[in-house]
């Protein structure tokens, strides 16, 4: 089933074979008769929405009503979301469509298929998302197939209508009910879930490589670390011998009885962020599994749903967020011990010239400003809902809000990660002797990062190495 958009990849063409679209069919004229029946009140299809819903529209207003939720809705404005999350989105988008209970036409779903493969890209907010759900996202998103609104050309902003006409499509005219559900559900914030989730789960790994380092070079006694200290936790275990498995007995300093706190803490809490992410990773699956629509056609019934009510998605990306908040914190402690002669017995700053050269110090106060600013994005985004329409809307879920906070976190994340890789690279380059297994991972970093023999301006050498992580991160890890 697709879920992020990598089954398009660049240069790829889908096209949904006959019997799926003799099934879009089918299920199609299924709703359609049964909204000629008339048999009773179709929320944002004979009906107005949120507080109007008690309003009844006539043929003639409902007409037009497809048309007018995704013009009426559309009040937000940049920044927008990058490219390859609009992309995302779409796909996301019609994979809900794919689905047996949507029961829009096989028209909408090649129009989608269409976009998507020739690269339309929507102006979609990625804030000021007041709302219950994500109409205001979605209907930015989706007023451009009407040749109504903005979508960005090579990063430029460009009406729609010139983007349709520039490929030679007709704006495209939406069926009853087609509108509605081009706006139900909560798929930005299963992009962000998505996303996050790998996103979060390079950094565990990475997080992981560079307490390795820390062991390593510190020279950590390795007791601490034994697997059997995990007791029933399996996410801490296999940490552990993940970790055993990368330092092994190794050089112990003399005179060392403990290691610093930020290293003997590290594997419980790069525990917890791999068991709060895997949370994450199991509740997108689950919603691969439910109507996104409402209400949603099932079995020949309109069935409101709440998909727009994402609050389970939204609470485990804060939680995620919250994990890689303490990683960044530990991360950032850990560098500044590596820097630090007493607990390493190298020279001061991990410069080759104490004095006269700064050495690693600014790095550090490179991480703390990131670290600083990771911090910021603790507090839950999913908590804090407000009266809207009237009293009809009177909770939201906020879920895009914490898929943003989460995927911030990442970017500060990935560069304090950078930084202590740099830095443990550093100190094994200056030190005699370590653990043969992280020599890969050593090497890797000064593939990117050459040793630092004098001071020089390292803020393009770490953009590098997080460009390097994001694209793989160090294949050992």
């Amino acid at each position: 089933m697709i879920v992020d958009g990598s089954e398009f990849a660049d240069g790829e063409r889908w096209v949904p074979d006959k019997a799926l679209v003799e099934a879009l069919a089918q299920r199609r004229n299924e709703l359609l008769t049964a909204l000629e029946k008339g048999e009773k009140p179709v929320y944002g299809v004979n009906t107005g929405m949120g507080r109007l819903a008690g309003v009844t529209l006539d043929a003639r207003q409902q007409a037009e009503h497809q048309r007018n939720l995704l013009i009426g809705r559309a009040v937000g404005g940049p920044p927008w979301l990058p490219p390859e999350d609009v992309r995302a989105l779409l796909v996301v988008r019609l994979r809900d469509f794919l689905q047996p209970w949507s029961g829009v036409s096989p028209e909408l779903v090649q129009f989608l298929v269409d976009r998507i493969n020739d690269g339309f890209t929507p102006a979609v907010p990625r804030g000021g998302l007041g709302s219950s759900g994500e109409i205001i996202p979605l209907s930015h998103a989706f007023q451009t197939f009407l040749g109504i609104g903005t979508v960005l050309e090579d990063g430029v902003e460009t009406p729609a209508a010139d983007a349709l006409a520039k490929r030679g499509v007709a704006p495209y005219v939406l069926g009853p009910k087609e509108g509605a559900s081009l706006l139900q559900g909560s798929p930005l914030a299963v992009v962000h879930a998505q996303r996050g989730w790998a996103e979060a789960r390079q950094l565990i790994q990475l997080q992981t490589l560079t307490e390795a380092m820390a062991i390593d070079v510190l020279g950590a006694p390795r007791e601490v670390f034994s697997p059997v200290m995990a007791g029933g936790d399996d996410h801490l275990r296999r940490l552990l011998e993940a970790l055993t498995g990368m330092v092994g007995a190794g050089p112990v300093r003399a005179g060392v009885v403990q290691a610093p706190l930020s290293v003997r803490v590290a594997p419980r809490a790069l525990a917890h962020a791999s068991r709060a992410n895997t949370d994450l990773h199991e509740t997108v699956a689950r919603w691969q599994t439910m109507p996104g629509d409402s209400p949603s056609f099932v079995e020949g019934e309109f069935i409101p749903g709440t998909a727009y009510h994402a609050v389970d998605l939204g609470l485990r990306m804060d939680a995620v967020t919250a994990a890689l908040v303490h990683l960044g914190e530990i991360s950032v402690q850990r560098m500044h011990r590596l820097l630090d002669e007493r607990f390493s017995g190298l020279p001061a700053q991990l410069t080759t010239d104490p004095g006269p050269r700064a050495g690693l110090v600014p790095l550090h106060k490179r991480a703390v400003g990131e670290l600083h600013a990771l911090r910021r994005l603790a507090a839950p985004a999913t908590l804090g809902s407000i009266d809207t329409s009237a009293g009809q809307e009177d909770v939201q879920a906020f879920a895009w809000a914490a898929g943003e906070q989460l995927r911030a976190a990442a970017t500060h994340l990935f560069a304090i990660t950078a930084a202590e890789l740099i830095t443990g690279s550093q100190a094994r380059y200056l030190a005699s002797d370590g653990v043969p297994s992280l020599g890969a991972a050593y090497e890797w970093v000064r593939s990117v990062v050459p040793p630092v023999d004098e001071d020089r301006p390292l803020g393009p050498e770490v953009e590098r190495l997080v460009a390097a992580c994001r694209e793989a991160g160090f294949a050992g890890s």
